[in-house]
């Protein structure tokens, strides 16, 4: 073992198992595997540190692998202390020599601790999936800060916790938006995220939703593909909203709209995926029907407001893996799905690879552009350069065997032009 990198995983024995997984994972992400066979002949990221706070998936894995292709020495913690999955992590320290901190259903302690031991590679360049990592680096380890070329962040919550960075000033370097990038939110946000969380609702609960009246607060982009997925799935969809604009959207597409305090006392299942905090809270709470399942695909568990839930019920048990039964005092049971938090991690196996292919293919291209032009930045929080984008959306319609049209010189010219009219 002692020729293994640094590594906090559960069981090193996991790693067969694991090195199946990436694996699998990689036969459905050829965009990255387009970009890690550049990156192994060109070697953009040589000798670069690099730390990566994600969920430690199958898919993750992929990308940390391109990345050491691109020369890059790798070091992971997880952005969630559920998320991990544990035979993936010990594959990646075993298998490829990569060090790992992360270990499914980690305390918040250890967790914290993660963070720290990811940021002991004296990164140059990193990744984060919430946030949580560059806020590690300004508040625990600021003497990293004047060796950060960048960062590269994954998702809606996170970046905007470092706008709000920015506007106060404490953002020392620059971070991509990778979020903010179309061949990310378009498809993992709203694709991904749709079928996973569903995945994750059946296989904690097994419930049929066809019938079923499900809420969903919020309608960004995670959400809009949640609720897309439940009424294909047969279900009746009501959704949420504290914002005019995104709330029409939702009515024009054809779904009810209505405060959560009216929503509490119809639904039979509830996810919320809005970055706040206690969407569904005591109030709430009081309202629901017996026999209602919660649960969050947020980012953080804070959205649905455990404490109270705790609070409130007279006893608590599992009654599935990763589902807790609830029982109030008026004998009403309520279930909660992984602790509240992601429940297509803590429940499922998290987006399907094909989709995070394209995100992680701006990760990986995100990083190559900060050690060219990061020093040309100012720190913030800059949106992914559109030729990336386009670069992305270009290489998955090539893997897909898909050809489209292209304009001639004409229709170049003339769309260009201002002069040419009725």
């Amino acid at each position: 073992m002692s020729s293994l990198p640094e590594h906090n995983v559960r069981d090193l024995s996991l790693s067969p198992s694991g090195q199946q997984r990436v694996a699998w994972a990689r036969r459905w992400m050829p965009v990255l595997e387009l970009i890690r066979k550049r990156f192994t002949q060109e070697k953009p990221l040589d000798g670069m540190a690099f730390t990566g706070c994600a969920h430690i998936t199958a898919e993750t894995a992929n990308l940390a692998l391109t990345l050491k292709a691109g020369g890059a020495r790798v070091a992971l913690c997880a952005s969630n202390p559920l998320s991990t999955q544990d035979n993936v992590a010990a594959s990646l320290v075993a298998d490829y020599g990569i060090s790992v901190y992360a270990i499914k259903g980690e305390s918040d302690e250890v967790y914290n601790e993660s963070l720290l031991a990811a940021l002991g590679n004296k990164p140059r360049l990193l990744m984060d999936d919430g946030g949580d990592l560059v806020t590690a680096v300004l508040t625990k380890r600021p003497n990293l800060i004047d060796d950060i070329i960048g960062a590269a962040e994954e998702t809606t919550t996170g970046v905007l916790r470092l706008r709000n960075m920015e506007k106060q000033g404490v953002l020392k370097f620059p971070v991509l938006a990778v979020n903010a990038a179309n061949t990310k939110y378009l498809f993992d946000n709203r694709y991904g995220t749709g079928q996973s969380t569903i995945d994750g609702i059946l296989r904690a609960t097994n419930v049929l939703l066809a019938g079923k009246v499900f809420v969903v607060a919020g309608y960004g982009w995670c959400s809009r593909g949640i609720a897309m997925r439940a009424r294909g799935m047969g279900a009746r969809v009501i959704v949420t909203e504290v914002n005019s604009l995104r709330a029409l959207e939702a009515v024009i597409d054809g779904f009810q709209v209505m405060p959560m305090t009216e929503a509490a006392q119809l639904g039979d299942i509830f996810v919320t995926a809005t970055g706040n905090i206690e969407i569904i809270n005591a109030e709430h709470i009081a309202m629901l029907k017996d026999g209602a399942i919660l649960c969050n695909s947020g980012h953080f568990n804070v959205e649905v407001d455990t404490a109270s839930l705790r609070r409130l019920a007279v006893s608590a048990r599992e009654v599935r893996p990763a589902l807790t039964e609830y029982q109030m005092d008026d004998g009403r049971c309520l279930y909660l799905i992984g602790e509240g938090r992601l429940a297509n991690l803590t429940s499922a196996e998290g987006h399907p690879a094909s989709v995070m292919d394209m995100s992680f293919a701006n990760q990986a291209l995100g990083a190559e552009y900060l050690l060219r032009e990061g020093k040309n930045l100012k720190p913030g929080v800059h949106d992914i350069p559109p030729a990336i984008d386009e670069q992305v959306a270009a290489l998955k319609l090539k893997t897909l065997g898909i050809t489209i049209d292209q304009m001639t010189p004409r229709q170049v010219e003339y769309i260009n032009s201002w002069q040419s009219g009725t």
